[in-house]
């Protein structure tokens, strides 16, 4: 059984992408990684090639819970560019399902007015793309199923906040201390 699917597309910012994997799987949540190109292999933005667990037509999106979007570049633009993970996107936010992005990620739900009316955050600069979103700079913002967070800095939060709607908050902050992360960083 899969709980999250992180879609992943050449140019990934890897510390965004792979926080929220190690994070998850270390919280004991199934999440598999999942490459929207034709191949399994996925080139980050920094050159680190992962080999990811899925190819986009092979997901069962109704099997999970989450789905997942890191930033960088041109990752992020290649994520806006794939029409079936637009419907994917569309559709499972219909359905109440929880969608999360990250960095330059959470202008892609922007383009696909899934954060009207949503407070939401981004890298910073890029807030006009968040259509009809209420932004701030809080590290991380949840509202309703949307979460979004800014950048490579809050990774960690973006996962442990990841964590605790998947798990709870008590396992969030379990993972939190086995990390030596600082409390009052979330």
């Amino acid at each position: 059984m899969t709980e999250v699917y992180i879609f992943l597309a050449d140019g990934f910012e890897e510390i965004e992408g792979l926080t929220v994997v190690d994070l998850l799987r270390r919280a004991g949540v199934p999440i598999q990684m999942v490459s929207i190109s034709e191949s399994r292999k996925v080139k980050g933005s920094h050159g680190i090639e992962i080999t990811a667990d899925l190819l986009f037509d092979e997901i069962d999106a109704n099997a999970a819970q989450m789905f997942v979007l890191p930033g960088g570049m041109p990752g992020t633009t290649h994520l806006a560019e794939h029409a079936g993970l637009a419907e994917l996107l569309k559709e499972q936010a219909a359905a109440g399902k929880k969608i999360a992005a990250i960095c330059a990620a959470p202008t892609v739900l922007g383009g696909l007015g899934l954060l009207k009316g949503h407070q939401a955050v981004c890298y910073p600069g890029l807030e006009d793309a968040l259509t009809g979103a209420h932004t701030t700079e809080n590290p991380v913002e949840i509202c309703g199923n949307i979460t979004t967070s800014r950048g490579m800095g809050t990774a960690i939060p973006f996962g442990l906040a990841l964590v605790a709607q998947l798990r709870s908050q008590e396992a969030a902050d379990q993972l939190a201390k086995s990390i030596v992360f600082p409390a009052g960083n979330k």
